[in-house]
């Protein structure tokens, strides 16, 4: 089925031409009919078969179709992470660039004011992570009555226990009467049973089964002990097949500390996580999309919303803490049908985690040994402790508050402790109204 038989006006159809982009994927032919129908949609899908379009796409034909009254707000998009956020961001504006529409986005990390502006300013699409649009609605920023269409990307994540309260609350701040998409890879039971609260009669459109990766993902499994883990990844990474790798770590600590000892090899890296500002969050996708790096190591705010083209390989360095975030995961290589690897390291204690996993995806994980890699090798020592100073003088560090003083109260100039009008202390003494008394005289 071509573009033209899903009921597309011409402008659309001439971005979707610019794309590069000849016949629809199988959620994008189940669900632009039923979006553009009115209905509300919930859409399940694997990763990188196409979801982001499958939701843009129909709802910019029903905005084109419909007058526009004045300038407010008419789309709200919600996704869990600002990666995601502008990675949908650079669809709609591929797609809607025949279209005279005004696109904004809102995160944290960055500074308000250009947000703020377009809030007020009545931007007709706005794409946000509901922390600071939360933030910025309580504050009485932006119009929010003229809200058609409500999306939920990645719609598991954003009703989990964590977003679920704020979602709630930006919820009843919209109009009753509108149009909502939820859409995922992934969907529980129990999130399902959650979106009751936020669409009207919903029409699910799943393609394929829900807990099941891409096909075009190769998946292998790597018994190591724990202290061999970044042993293994090194010689993983020095194999030729390894080219462009998105590297899973569970902590932020532990993404730095995995780049760091790359970088000592010789690998270049990026880190990508949380603690990290919004410009280095973007530089690192940037130059890792670019080429300019071979392994970006991140923790799971990366499983949703990078759109790499030609990730080779993810690793699981470590095992990730739910069925459904492996999925996610591995969903970032093998995308738009094209192959990829997932590698998952599996420590001795977390042999249950893994037949969790197999069960939940329906299908055996093989075991893979790199061969020459030595799996018995021993723990290296640990680094001997720093040699101890000598011990402190009676009267205290300098600089510190003092202990038992010396014959003085003590003080520096200005400090209290003994300092003719400096709420004396006894000689010795640390009474707190007494300064900072302590340093040896």
């Amino acid at each position: 089925m071509p573009f033209q038989a899903l009921g597309l006006e011409p402008r659309i159809l001439a971005a979707i031409k610019d794309a590069g982009y000849t016949e629809p994927t199988p959620i994008q032919s189940a669900a632009i009919p039923k979006i553009i129908a009115g209905v509300d949609v919930i859409g399940i899908a694997q990763t990188g078969t196409g979801k982001t379009a499958a939701f843009v796409l129909p709802m910019l034909q029903l905005l084109s179709r419909r007058e526009l009254k004045g300038r407010r707000m008419r789309v709200l998009v919600l996704a869990p992470t600002r990666e995601l956020v502008v990675q949908i961001e650079e669809n709609v504006r591929a797609y809607a660039r025949h279209l005279p529409l005004r696109v904004a986005l809102i995160f944290g990390g960055v500074g308000e004011r250009p947000q703020v502006e377009a809030l007020r300013d009545g931007v007709e699409l706005i794409i946000a992570c509901p922390g600071r649009l939360l933030d910025l609605m309580e504050r009485r920023h932006g119009d929010f009555s003229g809200i058609e269409f409500l999306v939920l990307d990645e719609a598991d994540r954003m009703l989990d226990m964590g977003f679920l309260p704020g979602i709630r609350r930006i919820v009843r701040a919209l109009p009753k009467k509108r149009q909502t998409l939820l859409f995922s890879a992934t969907l529980s039971p129990e999130i399902e049973a959650l979106t009751h609260e936020f669409l009207h009669q919903p029409t699910t459109v799943q393609v394929g089964r829900r807990s099941n990766p891409a096909e075009t993902v190769t998946q292998v499994a790597y018994e190591v002990p724990r202290h061999l883990k970044l042993a293994l990844l090194i010689a993983l990474l020095q194999q030729p097949d390894f080219d462009t790798v998105l590297v899973f770590s569970r902590t932020k600590h532990g993404a730095d500390r995995i780049a760091r000892k790359l970088e000592a090899c010789k690998i270049t890296n990026a880190t990508l996580h949380s603690n990290k500002s919004q410009n280095h969050r973007l530089r690192s996708l940037k130059a890792f999309k670019a080429g300019e790096v071979r392994v970006l190591v991140a923790t799971d705010i990366a499983a949703r919303g990078i759109d790499v083209t030609g990730i080779s390989h993810v690793v699981n360095y470590d095992f990730p803490m739910t069925n459904e975030d492996y999925v996610h995961r591995i969903g970032r290589t093998g995308r738009a049908n094209a192959v990829g690897d997932a590698v998952s390291f599996v420590c001795p204690d977390e042999h249950g985690d893994l037949r969790s996993l197999e069960r939940f995806i329906g299908r055996g994980l093989p075991r893979k040994k790199l061969e020459g890699f030595d799996y018995t090798a021993a723990a290296p020592p640990e680094p001997p402790a720093p040699p101890r100073g000598p011990r402190p003088e009676r009267g205290g560090q300098p600089g510190r508050g003092g202990n038992a003083g010396g014959p003085r109260g003590g003080g520096r100039p200005g400090g209290g402790g003994g300092r003719p009008g400096g709420g004396g202390d006894r000689a010795g003494g640390n009474r707190r109204s007494g300064g900072g008394g302590g340093r040896r005289p």
